[in-house]
């Protein structure tokens, strides 16, 4: 049973002042992470969903139709360019360059939403139409914007709107069943990203439960049976889809000459990444640490594009000594944190931040972030945090 009214989003302000500054918008988001329903507190002129088969057929036949259909909104506004959105705009990628001369032109401002960039490249960038449309990115859920009823529930659930408000826990479970099917038959398929969809969905529900691991491409491939480029290409086709986080390591450092180079990936959602893995909602309690770093993780990330001047999250890694599981990089200022599954942290847990801000001077801080009920001083320079103090973190430490 679904429950609750909608979920503010803390990006619907900033979309709003972008667009009142007369500029033209393309929002980026996995599927079901609510950019439709974002839409809709827009007041648009035209709003085409580009999913329906029957409006994808007009356009992908006539492109053109759109600049005329656009140009006749003129005459019913005054003062005020009409604002057209056109959602799953990857869908029929002919229409950005009908945009790109409406935009131009200044008959319109356009608000675009995306699922998947791969249809939106130029060569291997995507086309943002350079100087004519501002990014953005709407994630699941923050703890800013919904509390879950328990860690447990967010571990094994994820915070993809709709999925937040289903009250029972099959309910929830089937929609991320049908969620981790629909991707594979909707965007993989449809859109034709992979030839072989048989290996391509051994190779999600392997790399689902790895994910937040650092991942050997040659060691994947070899245990899948496929070759190197096939399984980087997978990995791209996983960003390219929404679907992971390229997380890039923290390599500015004195004296170390070991530190992992390689990134890690993280799925978009917990909840999506555990159906993909093909795993059950009872997990032993061993997984419970890892998956609680990678919650931290993708918390630090939806919380730093929300932020008006947005950190870069890493990780910092020596392959055969310390590491820190996430660094929140501002310029020069770094906040290493470390991801603790106990309520009660020592300083054996603060070893390695220690370390850390000793080979980085001019950092002082530490966190620890656990699922201690206060904060605790572990050290001079090292503080736990409770998990739930998780959407106050950028603005107070950084």
């Amino acid at each position: 049973m679904e429950t609750g009214e909608y979920i503010p989003r803390k990006l619907l302000p900033r979309l709003k002042q972008t667009l009142q500054r007369g500029k033209s918008v393309l929002l980026l988001g996995a599927r079901q992470t609510g950019k439709t329903t974002l839409t809709r507190h827009l007041n648009a002129d035209l709003s085409l969903n580009l999913l329906a088969p029957v409006v994808r057929r007009r356009y992908e036949r006539d492109p053109g139709l759109l600049a005329g259909e656009v140009e006749a909104l003129t005459g019913n506004v005054k003062g005020r360019l009409p604002l057209v959105v056109l959602d799953e705009v990857q869908r029929v990628p002919e229409l950005m360059n009908t945009v790109q001369d409406l935009v131009d032109r200044r008959v319109a401002q356009f608000l675009l939403t995306g699922s998947s960039v791969r249809k939106l490249r130029r060569g291997r960038d995507t086309n943002w139409l350079p100087g004519r449309l501002i990014p953005f990115r709407l994630d699941p859920l923050t703890l800013s914007e919904h509390q879950p009823a328990s860690l447990h529930q967010a571990l094994m659930d994820g915070a993809l709107p709709g999925l937040v408000r289903q009250s029972e826990a099959r309910d929830r479970e089937q929609e991320l069943q049908a969620y981790a099917g629909l991707y594979l038959e909707e965007e993989i398929r449809a859109e034709a990203l992979v030839r072989n969809l048989g290996a391509f969905s051994r190779f999600l529900q392997l790399a689902a439960g790895e994910s937040g691991g650092i991942f050997s491409f040659r060691a994947l491939a070899q245990e899948l049976g496929l070759t190197h480029p096939t399984v980087a290409g997978y990995f791209e086709v996983l960003e390219d889809c929404l679907l992971a986080e390229r997380i890039e390591p923290f390599t500015a450092t004195r004296g170390r000459k070991r530190l992992t180079k390689s990134p890690r990936y993280l799925f978009f959602d917990l909840g999506v990444r555990r159906c993909a893995a093909e795993e059950g909602r009872d997990l032993p309690q061993r997984l419970l640490g890892g998956l609680f770093e990678q919650f931290v993780g993708l918390e630090l990330l939806r919380e730093s594009r929300l932020a008006d001047d947005p950190r870069q999250i890493r990780f910092w890694r020596d392959a055969e000594g310390p590491e820190v599981d996430w660094v929140v990089c501002r310029g020069e200022k770094l906040l290493p944190i470390e991801c603790k599954w106990t309520d009660a942290p020592g300083k054996g847990d603060a070893r390695h931040l220690e370390t850390f801000l000793s080979e980085h001077p001019g950092n002082e801080t530490g966190l620890i972030v656990c699922r201690t009920p206060r904060r605790i001083r572990v050290t001079p320079r090292v503080t736990a945090l409770p998990w739930q103090e998780l959407p106050v973190l950028l603005e107070e430490f950084c």
